[in-house]
């Protein structure tokens, strides 16, 4: 009786069921339906007493279930051939450690002999396997799809999936298909042309879930492009869902699909404001990828009107700095440059953490995050530090932007590392091994960037200045303009100036421009702060006692701009601003609003620095007026008394 029990559990047609029919016969006869299934599976009394729970027993007697001709249901079955020939005993799958082995595959030919050395794979294996193969074909530096879809075994792993198209849950079918689309596989094959069909049909049930339609959407998309009908389907079918009813991870995959190009030319705008307000609601139950993608799509749909989202997201990644992947951490930073953001805890978190990881984070990474700080003007020692430490024993492995990108900060900032003599040092050296590798606009910004913090490429100059390398930055994005020649300009100026020594190549006077102030955001000087002068100018008419006695915004032959000059004679009284006679002294009053400091210090920044050198050096008295010290000042007399002191430290002379 147990023996013929035990044999119609055969007939269920699927491993739940089988797994539930040893389960009864155990449960219903003892040890008599355990010993009748021992000696189904021709087990001898010895092992059958191995045995303490009917766990073990089921696994064994499944395992003789698999090559049934009943047990097919749910499974793809890959051969040595696309002839379904079995030659060894069918294995079934740990879905566990198969999952583990494909992730320790580095290469689309270990999952491909992975695959082979199993005869029974559940579809959601199968897919996964596929899905493996995508991902690495995608990461590899060389990639031959061709060879891999010519290969039996890829064949066969098509030929079942398409077999069993019908069978495959919505997450295996959309999965599949998107593998397709990152393999290139011909849209045409009965392969695609299969799973499209049947995602079709399933489209027109209504009932895949959001992040189905999603990774159905993105294939779609890359297959036809934003017009295909599928695709608007898609788009219909997501409105529908409640909104309230998303999960973080469902608004993630929608923010994608946008990022894919379903919202080019505006498209679904109304439904992305409401995507934008109601993820501000739980953006703090985002996590450190959800975080990166929506801003990074932010970012790439330049959804400016979505600040109020940027900033909370900004807000919630304070505390998951730690947790952001190089990759993440990359987005994040450049939805802050684009959106010209930044915020003191942010920085604070990335100070705690970068010094610790700059060794072993990608360089990409490293750059982005001095690229951030330049751009929004942050002058952090303990980034920049540990930065120039990583660059003097990485520098080689650096791509030529990102070496640009991780030495312009300094220059700009105007700040010089405790190791800012091997780090200079490596500088030169890339320079000199990798001078031909670097764009000319690229390597222009950098020597730029050097001199502004008095590291000057005097062996490198004679290059710059020859007719060869201006016609490369000619020929390179828009050519020769304002800032292109500003920069020329004040390299030869520096070297005039500064390296008197130098003796190589000059700078043909049709590339001199006349002024280094310009209305472009570019411009080598930064304008002066319209308040901020006023309030100083009124002290200085209170100080002389007329407007004549000085000059505003006057421009030198030298290219700079002086926010206020002041001329004396030789015994050091004022000269009327249009005397141009029996000028002894000239002093340049530099207005130092704001802009012209680092963000977070009362740093000069480097082409505020370099000027104020410059003008020395040309004669000119410098006096500088920064904002921190005059808007402290209360009223007419104290702002007298303080420019008297400055302008004339050495005389008693209060008023004229």
């Amino acid at each position: 009786m147990f023996q013929r029990v035990t044999l119609s559990a055969r007939k269920f047609r699927s491993l739940q069921d089988s797994q539930r029919a040893v389960q009864c016969i155990i449960a219903k006869h003892g040890k008599a339906g355990q010993k009748s299934l021992c000696n189904t599976l021709c087990l001898n009394d010895s092992k059958h007493r191995e045995f303490t729970t009917y766990s073990d027993l089921q696994k064994m007697y499944l395992s003789s279930l698999v090559g049934h001709t009943y047990f097919d249901s749910g499974a793809v079955c890959l051969h040595n051939s696309v002839s379904d020939k079995f030659s060894k005993e069918a294995i079934a799958v740990d879905e566990k450690i198969f999952i583990n082995q494909l992730s320790n595959c580095m290469s689309s030919k270990q999952v491909l002999r992975l695959l082979d050395t199993l005869e029974l794979i559940p579809n959601v294996i199968a897919t996964m396997a596929l899905q493996r193969i995508a991902d690495l074909e995608h990461d590899a530096a060389f990639s031959n799809t061709s060879a891999l879809m010519n290969s039996n075994s890829f064949k066969v792993l098509c030929f079942q999936l398409e077999k069993k198209s019908t069978c495959l849950s919505d997450t295996s079918l959309v999965t599949a298909l998107r593998a397709c689309t990152q393999l290139c596989v011909d849209p045409w094959s009965t392969f695609v042309v299969r799973l499209i069909s049947e995602s079709q049909e399933r489209l027109d049930r209504g009932l895949m879930s959001i992040k189905n339609l999603c990774s159905l959407g993105e294939s779609m998309l890359a297959l036809e492009g934003p017009g295909c009908v599928m695709v608007k389907q898609i788009m219909e079918q997501i409105k529908k869902h409640d909104l309230e009813l998303w999960t973080p991870e469902d608004i993630t995959m929608v923010y994608i699909l946008f990022q894919s190009g379903v919202g080019e030319g505006g498209q679904y705008q109304d439904l992305l404001n409401s995507m934008n307000t109601f993820t501000r609601s739980i953006s703090f139950k985002m996590t450190p990828t959800s975080i990166s993608q929506i801003l990074h799509t932010l970012v790439v749909l330049n959804q400016t009107q979505a600040m109020p989202l940027v900033l909370s997201l900004c807000k919630h990644s304070v505390k998951k700095v730690a947790d952001f992947s190089d990759d993440e951490l990359v987005q994040v930073l450049g939805a802050l440059i684009h959106f010209g953001q930044s915020d003191s805890y942010f920085t604070e978190a990335l100070e705690r953490h970068i010094p610790k990881k700059v060794f072993t984070m990608h360089p990409e990474a490293v750059s982005k995050v001095m690229q951030y700080c330049s751009q929004r003007r942050i002058l952090s020692p303990p980034i920049f530090d540990t930065v120039a430490e990583s660059f003097v024993y990485k520098a080689d492995t650096f791509s030529t932007s990102q070496i640009a990108r991780q030495i312009m900060p300094f220059g700009k900032l105007n700040y010089l590392p405790p190791n800012a003599g091997e780090l200079f040092r490596k500088v030169e050296g890339v320079l000199r091994d990798r001078f031909s590798q670097f764009q000319p606009r690229t390597l222009l910004n950098l020597l730029h960037a050097c001199t502004l913090i008095e590291r000057f490429p005097v062996n490198f100059l004679a290059k710059v200045f020859s007719p060869y390398f201006l016609q490369q930055v000619e020929a390179q994005g828009t050519g020769l303009d304002r800032t292109v020649l500003a920069q020329l300009t004040q390299l030869f100026m520096t070297m005039k100036l500064e390296c008197p020594f130098y003796e190589g190549p000059r700078l043909h006077s049709k590339y001199w421009v006349k002024s280094f102030l310009s209305p472009a955001g570019q411009s080598l000087e930064i304008p002066v702060d319209g308040y901020l002068y006023n309030m100083v100018k009124n002290a200085l008419v209170d100080l002389f006692g007329a407007r004549i006695y000085f000059a505003s915004r006057v421009l030198t032959p030298y290219c700079y701009t002086l926010d206020v000059e002041i001329k004396l004679d030789e015994e050091g009284y004022v000269l009327p601003a249009t005397y141009h006679d029996e000028v002894y002294q000239r002093i340049a009053v530099c207005i130092d609003g704001q802009n012209r400091f680092c963000s977070n210090s009362q740093n000069l920044l480097g082409k505020e620095a370099i000027k104020q050198r410059h003008l020395k050096l040309l004669g000119y008295e410098i006096v500088q007026i920064p904002f921190y010290e005059f808007e402290k000042l209360n009223g007419k007399e104290e702002a007298m008394q303080y420019l008297h002191k400055k302008i004339f430290p050495h005389s008693y002379r209060h008023s004229w």
